[in-house]
């Protein structure tokens, strides 16, 4: 009997199930909570006015499509500022591409150690407020201001009126997200193999050939992350409308802030802002299917 009582106790006792976090979903708890506050809770906020009644702040009180339904109203002419905004995000995207790539190939390949410099000359602006950044284009281009001053101190007729107009818009636009297309086409272009292209040459190929065939194609990654990244920073512009356009034009971002401020109308700007964000998650979702994060990161 006190040989089964001792060979009972000696039995291991059996193990129970842990449910313990990782400590990779240890470390990751902070970054959760952030976007939880940050992102997610605006963002179901966000929902919850786009099916609120409108004109009222009932809030996961009421439940209607009306909202959105004003939307697809042929009367609305918010679909005619989010044109805008798509139109002036494109061309800001197309002129940047062509703006960045030399400069990224020569950050890459030329500069040198000047590289560094002149990659500060590009990033100090972004420590300056964007709308002192473009009042200061205003003071530029203002009547009697500094180009329209400096022609006429030399003679010569005054500067050209393009103040308040489409066009010194979209040069803000290009102006001021120059940055966000730039270094990411940089990291791309940084990503093309020396010797694969050394060992083109040595074969033969043309300085096009290798731009067409080898460089553009492994550099493309980055330079889809730099055209998406200023689609959706361009596509939500409002202060170079406001500062230089001088509301000439309304684009989509100013009808949300409206609906917000002066409508006092909270669910019909939720709805809008829903259905722009729809949009460019969409988008953005899209691309990233298309890029090879992997070999971006370094992990292949």
């Amino acid at each position: 009997m006190a040989d089964l009582t001792i060979a009972h106790a000696e039995t291991p006792r059996e193990e129970r199930p842990t449910h313990r976090l990782s400590a990779g979903a240890l470390c990751a708890l902070p970054v959760i909570g952030l976007l939880a506050i940050g992102f997610a809770a605006p963002l179901v906020a966000i929902l919850g006015y786009s099916v609120a009644t409108p004109r009222s702040f009932d809030v996961f009180r009421s439940f209607t499509l009306e909202n959105f339904a004003a939307l697809f109203d042929p009367t609305n002419t918010v679909w005619l500022s989010f044109l805008w905004s798509c139109g002036f995000a494109l061309f800001t995207v197309a002129l940047l591409a062509v703006i960045a790539y030399p400069i990224a190939y020569g950050l890459n390949r030329v500069f040198g150690r000047a590289s560094a410099f002149i990659s500060v000359l590009f990033v100090f602006p972004l420590f300056v407020s964007e709308n002192v950044r473009l009042y200061g284009w205003v003071l530029f281009y203002i009547k009697n201001g500094v180009l329209d001053g400096t022609l006429k101190w030399l003679g010569l007729a005054g500067g050209p009126e393009v103040l308040y107009t489409p066009g010194i818009t979209l040069f803000g636009m290009v102006y001021t997200y120059l940055p966000f297309m730039l270094f990411p086409m940089t990291l791309g272009l940084a990503l093309v193999p020396r010797d694969l292209v050394d060992a083109a040459r040595d074969l033969g190929a043309g300085r096009l050939f290798i731009w067409r065939e080898i460089e553009l194609p492994l550099a493309m990654p980055g330079i889809l992350i730099g055209m998406l990244l200023t689609f959706v920073l361009a596509i939500g512009a409002t202060a170079e409308a406001k500062i230089l356009g001088g509301q000439s034009i309304i684009v989509i971002s100013h009808d949300i802030e409206i609906a917000f401020t002066y409508s006092q109308n909270w669910p019909a700007g939720s709805a809008l802002a829903v259905l722009v964000t729809f949009f460019i998650g969409a988008l953005t979702l899209f691309a990233l299917s298309k890029l090879d994060l992997d070999r971006m990161l370094g992990r292949r």
